[in-house]
């Protein structure tokens, strides 16, 4: 008898970027003044007295919460979408929680069946789930902005991430309506990650939902949506998907099968964090008190920023290896992270996150200057 190789998933995986900063993260650290981390995106102010409300307010219910969330939930995501980014159009059916987007973007090729025969678009710069999701499902992978660069290709589904990370570039609409016409023409899924849709800083973003860029049709089109940037509530594991009935309906039933459900005190504190666009507002300002420190001094210690109109990072560069630029700021006491991370695109540019203190914010400023 013999044994058939068991296939490692992990072996098809690139290597997590992040283990590759353990260097340049001891150098900042033996800086006298302690490190300023600023390599990742992770929150670092409290989450607003109402959400905690929210979630102890069910902490002893003990069932089993249900996959789709409760229809609290799903009226205050409607609702939110409407107030605060003009998406009219949805259906509460069509809202389906997430246990935090990375997940949802890592398994979203595998929960649409798609395999090795599909085709997934991701942008040329890119967040490194959107290339994880479609290794995880087999696909074949393309970076491309400009999807007229496909030639006869067909994709099958077609990731965008407005604002970006890592760049914070805003996608115009006439870019965006291409990418929805491109796609429809050719049978696609348009996946847009709108985790920092809340976080504009200079002109405008629009959700791939926008009645503006779909012409109020959703249908091929999903939106992911975090809270962990707007709301700080990245343990919690706070997200969802929604767009298009059927697709979100498929995406359940798949979910419900693998018991893909988000705990019920999460879903309480994301009703509860949906329905107040105070507690976003507050937050938004912080962040932008942040990135004006954090942008004057980047540019005062001789870098470009390209791009940063929107989200929570700076994308930096002043004309050489991104490593040697992680080390350059190693030698202040300052994390980031290369932009190599992202895609071959980002060699020469580093991203500077905006999420630490603003005590940690203004010593990163003075050492930059």
């Amino acid at each position: 008898m013999t044994t058939r190789a068991r296939r490692s998933v992990a072996q098809t995986l690139p290597d997590f970027p992040w283990d590759s900063l353990t260097d340049a993260k001891n150098t900042a650290a033996a800086h006298p003044g302690g490190i300023v981390d600023l390599s990742v995106g992770t929150p670092v102010d409290p989450v607003a007295p109402s959400i905690r409300a929210a979630l102890a307010a069910v902490s002893e219910a003990p069932g089993y919460p249900t996959t789709h969330g409760t229809p609290e939930l799903r009226a205050a995501a409607v609702g939110a979408l409407a107030r605060r980014y003009g998406v009219t159009g949805l259906v509460e059916s069509a809202i389906l929680p997430a246990i935090g987007t990375k997940e949802m973007i890592a398994w979203l090729p595998t929960l649409l069946g798609l395999g090795a025969e599909d085709l997934v678009v991701i942008p040329e710069l890119a967040y490194p789930t959107y290339e994880v999701g479609g290794l995880l499902a087999g696909a074949r992978l393309i970076r491309a902005d400009g999807l007229n660069r496909l030639g006869p290709e067909r994709a099958a589904l077609v990731f965008v991430n407005s604002p970006s990370n890592p760049t914070g570039k805003v996608l115009g609409l006439d870019h965006l309506r291409k990418v929805v016409d491109w796609a429809r023409g050719r049978g696609a899924i348009v996946v847009s990650d709108e985790c920092y849709l809340g976080l504009t800083w200079e002109g405008e973003a629009r959700s791939i939902l926008h009645p503006s860029v779909c012409d109020g049709d959703h249908t091929g089109l999903l939106a992911v949506h975090s809270l962990s940037k707007t709301s700080n509530l990245a343990s919690y594991r706070a997200g969802f998907v929604t767009g298009d009935a059927e697709l979100v309906a498929e995406l359940l039933e798949v979910r419900k099968h693998t018991g893909m459900m988000l705990p019920l005190p999460i879903q309480s504190a994301m009703t509860a964090a949906l329905l107040d666009d105070e507690q976003e507002n507050i937050q938004r300002e912080k962040y932008r008190a942040r990135r004006e420190v954090l942008l004057a001094a980047v540019r005062g210690a001789g870098f470009t920023v390209d791009h940063s109109e929107a989200g929570l990072y700076l994308w930096a560069t002043r004309g050489e290896a991104c490593r040697a630029t992680v080390d350059w700021f190693a030698a202040r006491g300052i994390l980031v992270a290369p932009g190599e991370f992202y895609g071959p695109g980002g060699v020469q540019h580093v991203r500077i996150a905006l999420t630490a203190t603003d005590e940690r914010i203004a010593v990163a400023a003075s050492r930059l200057g």
